[in-house]
């Protein structure tokens, strides 16, 4: 799935890739289409909830392909409706039970307010997370999983907990849409460089945080939600 901006979490992982010295090539993968055959990093977007029945379903065909690549340590990110349908299971606002494919141990139900606007976290691992986050689901984390980050400004994973996304192993799911990456680029360098030591052995970071993207952080965090 891919709406609500989050192809820009593609464009900007590729072009960071770039800039540490890879060659990237972004292979897109629709419903029916086969994996392809070497993953170093899987990329997955959000939508609405009337399009998630037709995805959770072709996700159940290649669960089993996923899970694996997950064990193996495959770095992924899951953004909104993708992040639902890989925990195990997402009921919609009406009722309708969409069966996921548990790589996250979260459970997600839709609720009746959407939660929108600027949000910010705090994470241990990667620093002050700086997003925009659009979804009405209220999703809940198990003890397979840890949060992506606390929240400081926002919602998050639903409005009572403070917490937002979850991970486990290499594996992130979050609510922040496609502007995630271009103002984190320290998670874009965490997925590229697990990917990089799966497939050479080691990492050596060559890109530099330029001033475009510290003065969009910044300028996001200020703005009212």
């Amino acid at each position: 799935m891919n709406i609500y901006g989050d192809r820009g979490n593609v464009l900007a992982l590729a072009r960071r890739a770039r800039a540490h010295g890879f060659a990237p090539e972004v292979v897109e993968v629709n419903p029916g289409d086969p994996l392809p055959g070497r993953i170093d990093i899987a990329i997955g977007g959000g939508g609405q909830d009337s399009g998630q029945g037709r995805v959770a379903l072709d996700l159940a065909a290649r669960a089993a392909e996923i899970r694996a690549l997950a064990d193996d340590g495959t770095p992924m990110l899951m953004i909104c409706g993708l992040y639902q349908l890989f925990g195990h299971r997402f009921v919609t606002y009406t009722g309708e039970e969409l069966v996921g494919i548990g790589v996250l141990d979260v459970e997600t139900r839709g609720g009746d307010e959407r939660m929108i606007g600027n949000i910010v976290l705090e994470s241990e691992e990667f620093g002050q997370i700086i997003g925009y986050e659009n979804h009405s689901g209220h999703t809940r984390l198990g003890p397979g999983s840890r949060p992506l980050g606390a929240v400081v400004q926002g919602a998050g994973n639903n409005p009572d907990d403070g917490t937002e996304g979850a991970r486990t192993g290499n594996v992130i799911g979050s609510y922040l849409h496609g502007s995630l990456l271009p103002k984190n680029p320290a998670i874009s360098d965490f997925l590229i460089g697990e990917a990089a030591r799966r497939r050479y052995g080691g990492f050596e970071p060559r890109a530099a945080i330029d001033e475009t993207t510290v003065r969009a952080r910044e300028s996001a965090k200020q703005r009212p939600r």
